[in-house]
């Protein structure tokens, strides 16, 4: 990777902006991911298309509406948000000095395990050259100690091994406290079974049953648990394990991740909007859904502020609160049994961001990205002109920094100005030399609308089958039986989505692929297999998507 745009500077407006285009993104390197054929069919629709309400433009509603688009089917996507991209989106905004910019609801990584989102993007850049690697995943906790995930080795079991090996926070000593036999399960992550073992405890409540030492805790699994916006005494313990498997296990693509270089509508979503409009689809961002119904004929009626349209199918790719209060203004959409599920989904903490213009540079070793622990609750800060070349451009013309800080799991009767105070306080602490910059401007992000995985709450989610043969559901929400999780979790779903809706047209779905969906060593899966005291399911390779669902 070249220099970053920060570590060149050498005075005011001499950074330059990113460089577009590093290449082809790296190839996916684990041999061992398995690819889901979709089910057989005609290559696109024959006659007459049918039409097929999207309700929902993140990142499950963009996949769904683009395979079924891809296919020949007639796509409307209703967004209520001005901008696609859901959680990941972004829209414009001006700072004081009339500088247009646009704003987000934070960084998010692009893990290269990330393979169903990486091929929705593929879409519109074949080579992902709208992304770009950082070249750490570096994790800081309060008490000084560091980890780094750059020269962790990528092939398990030695990924995990050499994180211990390398990380300062595993000490020998610690070693013999350790139990062993419980962190046996994590050998051979499998789903559905991860939830069978594991959705029944809390992430808490499992780390401790590991007698983990509590800094390698906080660096090794926490910063991991909150990436679900969640603390992890209310967190299954299955999600974390299967994070685990992801990521460390069950993956040899490693943790380092990319990011786009521009911002997310410029880089991801503006492109794939003429994708879309290319195969016909219609984008109505900016239109909200208020009611669903089922029509005699099988299909659903769509009804907005504007108007009320028939339609063959709908793609239900809503947050989990927009899902539950659609469902309950649509009384007539799914069975009772569905309808309570729906309707007992919980949502996550509320989580802050906060982008800051500094009138001054960080100090240029600071990375890209830094996960943080024991900071209050920072839980990460990012230095945007690192990567991203519109605030490169910022940084080279007034000398300054843009700087966001991310703080999940927030109390939801903390008061918000108090709250961003502490959150620029911690960052003082983490970057010192922060303390004599001048605040530009600030943008402050508050939101509540991330899928809680509570204990226990596994068997609630909904699957992306309905009781509607035409209703189908997609999002990160999602109960599936493939190890994906966060962004994937929602790409994965809503192809999962469309290929459901095109095998009853007898139309070819889209291939999809994972993680290995077990552990990789046949020696761990037996330890981990003597270790259960439950009985488990078969396992099973679902032989298409369609048999993922």
């Amino acid at each position: 990777m070249s220099t970053s745009p920060a570590r060149a500077a050498t005075g005011r407006g001499t950074v330059p902006p990113p460089h577009r285009g590093r290449g082809p993104a790296r190839r996916d390197r684990d041999r061992r991911a398995v690819v889901l054929p979709a089910r057989p069919g005609t290559p696109r629709v024959q006659g007459p298309p049918p039409s097929v309400a999207v309700i929902g433009g993140g990142i499950a509603g963009l996949a769904a509406a683009t395979a079924l688009a891809e296919r020949g089917v007639a796509v409307t996507l209703y967004e209520k948000e001005s901008y696609l991209g859901g959680r990941a989106g972004g829209w414009p905004t001006e700072l004081r000095d009339g500088t247009p910019v646009t704003m987000s609801r934070g960084f998010h990584a692009f893990f290269r395990q990330y393979y169903n989102l990486r091929a929705l993007l593929r879409r519109t850049d074949p080579a992902l050259e709208r992304l770009t690697g950082l070249p750490d995943y570096p994790l800081l906790h309060a008490c000084g100690l560091r980890d780094s995930f750059r020269h962790v080795p990528r092939t398990p079991p030695f990924s995990a091994l050499g994180f211990v090996a390398l990380s300062p926070s595993f000490r020998l000593r610690d070693l013999p406290a350790m139990n062993p036999g419980a962190a046996l399960p994590l050998l051979d992550v499998r789903v559905p079974e991860v939830y069978d073992r594991l959705d029944a405890t809390s992430a808490h409540d499992f780390l401790d049953t590991l007698r983990f030492p509590r800094s390698a805790r906080h660096l090794a699994f926490e910063v991991f648990s909150r990436s679900f916006f969640a603390d992890p005494r209310h967190l299954s313990a299955a999600e974390m394990a299967l994070m685990f498997h992801i990521y460390f296990l069950g993956s040899s693509e490693g943790l380092l991740f990319d990011v786009p270089d521009a911002p997310y509508p410029t880089a991801l979503w503006h492109p794939l909007a003429t994708h879309l409009g290319g195969h016909g689809a219609r984008v109505r961002t900016g239109t909200a859904v208020q009611h669903v119904a089922p029509t005699p004929d099988g299909g659903h009626t769509v009804a907005t502020d504007h108007d009320e349209l028939r339609y063959d199918a709908v793609v239900l790719a809503l947050d989990t609160g927009g899902l539950r209060s659609l469902v309950q203004r649509s009384a007539e959409v799914g069975d009772t049994l569905w309808r309570e599920r729906i309707a007992r989904l919980r949502i996550a903490p509320p989580f802050l961001v906060t982008r800051l213009w500094l009138d001054r540079p960080v100090a240029p070793e600071r990375p890209g990205f830094l996960g943080t622990s024991g900071f209050g609750s920072l839980d990460n800060v990012s230095v945007l002109e690192r990567w991203e070349d519109e605030a490169a451009r910022w940084s080279a013309r007034t000398g300054g920094s843009v700087v966001e800080l991310h703080a999940y799991a927030v109390p939801p009767d903390a008061t918000r100005e108090v709250e961003q105070k502490l959150l620029l306080d911690q960052l003082h602490r983490v970057y010192p030399e922060t303390r004599t910059a001048a605040v530009l401007d600030a943008r402050h992000v508050w939101r509540d609308d991330c899928p809680l995985f509570p204990v226990g709450g596994h068997t609630d989610r909904p699957t992306v089958r309905t009781p509607h043969p035409g209703l189908v559901v997609a999002g990160d929400l999602v109960r599936t039986d493939l190890p994906v999780a966060l962004m994937e979790r929602a790409a994965t779903t809503g192809f999962l989505a469309a290929n459901t809706l095109l095998e009853r047209w007898g139309v070819r779905g889209h291939p999809l692929k994972t993680v290995p969906d077990r552990g990789r060593s046949p020696l761990l899966r037996a330890l981990a297999t003597a270790s259960s005291t439950r009985s488990r399911r078969p396992p099973r390779t679902p032989s298409s998507t369609a048999d993922a669902l």
